[in-house]
């Protein structure tokens, strides 16, 4: 049934929906290193067995590049991020990351960015303020640890936006699964001496039942079979139709933490959701510049 490319891209969206809430799930028991270290390693290691081939030494500089920031800084951003706040808001405000990746792709790849793009862009902010905010518009609201995590999600969505300039010349050159394995290495590697600092391996024992299926289904479903999902079906049919899928993420994350975790949202959040994936479809979708 994995050979249709689009039920695949649809399982990869499913697992990346449901990963905030096994991030939530997992911190219950263990540090965010702990858990996000032995998730990559565990997803680098499943990734390099598919791929069964190591990045050219030529790449491992780029490469580099890429799992800095790409795992270990987006990473660490997310982890520290879902200890304050609910993995509901989490889902909302990941769906903006794609305007983001447009006014950088304006601005460093020379990419058109016209009237529909900004409307999207300026209606994706508007969004993100009813999700963070509440609907409450107040200093106060800013002290709050929920707002402290909703803001590090915010910075994560920058980041992996950046993530994907730097990422973009590699992954056409090496193709998107070597790139993808590689990264994922370096990122591991880059988290190992945090990991041993705090002696990471005491917290192992500590995994409950739902813990430990939380790490395996983020390291082997989400980071490795993920992005194979991902990036096979992105080989077999047209980008934007792949794409598409994704709006249906932050409905999924919103649908497994009611269920999962019990947590509630009020309306506004919900409204301000909605505001940012209408808002990343008007920028996706809209019409390019000069054309009818």
């Amino acid at each position: 049934m994995l050979g249709n490319p689009r039920f695949a891209a649809s399982i990869a969206v499913i697992f990346w929906g449901i990963s905030f809430v096994a991030t939530k799930t997992a911190l219950r028991d263990v540090s965010p290193v702990t858990l996000i270290t032995t998730r990559f390693v565990i997803g680098a290691a499943v990734l390099l067995l598919i791929v069964r081939e190591l990045p050219p030494r030529a790449a491992w500089k780029p490469l580099a590049l890429m799992g800095f920031c790409g795992v270990f800084v987006h990473q660490m951003l997310q982890a520290f991020a879902l200890t304050m706040t609910t993995a509901t808001n989490t889902g909302w405000l990941i769906g903006i990351t794609p305007l983001w990746s447009a006014a950088l792709s304006a601005i460093f790849l020379r990419e058109r960015f016209g009237g529909w793009k900004i409307a999207g862009l300026v209606g994706g902010f508007a969004g993100t303020l009813l999700v963070v905010t509440k609907g409450e518009f107040s200093v106060r609201v800013l002290g709050t640890p929920s707002t402290v995590g909703d803001l590090l999600i915010l910075l994560s969505t920058v980041n992996w936006a950046i993530y994907s300039i730097l990422g973009h010349t590699t992954i056409r050159t090496l193709g998107p699964r070597r790139a993808t394995s590689g990264a994922m290495l370096f990122g591991a590697l880059m988290l190992l001496p945090f990991f041993l600092a705090q002696r990471g391996w005491r917290e192992l024992p500590r995994l409950s039942g739902p813990g430990w299926s939380a790490v395996l289904f983020l390291g082997i479903g989400c980071s490795a079979l993920g992005y194979l999902f991902w990036y096979g079906a992105l080989e077999r049919i047209e980008v934007s139709r792949v794409a598409a899928l994704l709006y249906a993420e932050p409905l999924i994350t919103f649908a497994a933490a009611t269920i999962l975790l019990g947590e509630r949202v009020t309306g506004v959040v919900i409204v301000g959701g909605l505001l940012v994936l209408a808002s990343v479809f008007v920028s996706q979708y809209a019409p390019e510049p000069g054309r009818a």
